[in-house]
């Protein structure tokens, strides 16, 4: 098995995507790209194929994107630490569903926020 990251503008553009053994890894790959491409700042959204560890939010954190989601849960400390750096925590996103966490007012749907 191998988990996925990807790395999504404001409009939801792909920006990078990467897989590795560890999600980790992946992860560091996307912000390693778009930091030689000179365009980790639009990077908007960090899409995660595991699970969102605290790991996982700092480096969020440290690239600059606000909004980490994953298809599976996020752990009680990311949630904490996402909470306090400002970090939109979307967790279980799959078909047309998805669990909010914390910060959701930057997430909108058809023009109104979703809470």
């Amino acid at each position: 098995g191998s988990h996925g990251a990807g790395l999504f503008s404001t409009t939801g553009i792909c920006l990078t995507a990467f897989e590795d053994i560890g999600r980790h890894n992946a992860v560091d790959k996307c912000v390693g790209a778009l930091i030689l491409a000179e365009q980790l700042e639009n990077a908007h959204c960090l899409l995660v194929s595991g699970r969102i560890s605290y790991e996982i939010i700092v480096k969020a954190y440290y690239a600059g994107c606000p909004i980490v989601g994953a298809i599976s849960a996020p752990s009680s400390l990311a949630v904490s630490l996402a909470d306090t750096l400002g970090i939109t925590v979307i967790g279980f996103c799959r078909d047309a569903r998805a669990t909010l966490y914390t910060h959701q007012n930057r997430i909108y749907r058809e023009g109104s926020p979703v809470v």
